[in-house]
């Protein structure tokens, strides 16, 4: 079967984004970017999260793991310059939402990732997956709560209120 077809559709969704104005955000993620430090973003996102009441539970050298494994692997390409995953769970609104519906256990611990990559060290990603699910009702209502509750931080972290 020839590739063609699905490059010339893929060649006119482009277009299509591109004379609308605006690009599709992709749905399993809320990312951010700001210009600095990547030390310092770091410092203000753990500092966002404490300052909610929060415990850090696990910090993740995503980054770290990638360059040292990827001597073993035979990789040469360095994907970021560092990156690392922050995880923690809020007591209160975990309980909400699981109480809600034992299912979205699988949303926690929550993550907020924080990255530079090689060729831009000065732009430091901030970002958090979100919590998504086909839920209705208070299943969905908890799950904002969640959403809510890391947009926040991540905004506070970047002073974006």
């Amino acid at each position: 079967m020839s590739r063609l077809p699905v490059l010339l559709l893929a060649f006119g969704l482009m277009v299509a984004f591109a004379q609308t104005g605006f690009a599709a955000e992709p749905t399993h993620l809320k990312l951010y970017t700001t210009q600095g430090k990547f030390d310092t973003v770091r410092e203000d996102v753990e500092i966002a999260i404490t300052g909610h009441g929060l415990v850090i539970d696990y910090v993740s050298h995503i980054g770290a793991m990638l360059e040292r494994t990827g001597k073993d692997l035979g990789a040469t390409k360095k994907v970021f310059d560092k990156a690392e995953s922050l995880l923690f769970c809020s007591a209160s609104v975990s309980r909400h939402t699981m109480e809600a519906d034992p299912a979205n256990v699988v949303f926690c611990p929550y993550s907020i990732v924080i990255y530079t990559l090689p060729q831009d060290p000065k732009t430091v990603y901030v970002g958090y997956r979100r919590p998504m699910s086909t839920a209705t009702g208070p299943s969905k209502a908890a799950l904002k709560e969640v959403e809510d509750l890391l947009d926040g931080i991540v905004r506070e972290a970047l002073n974006l209120k």
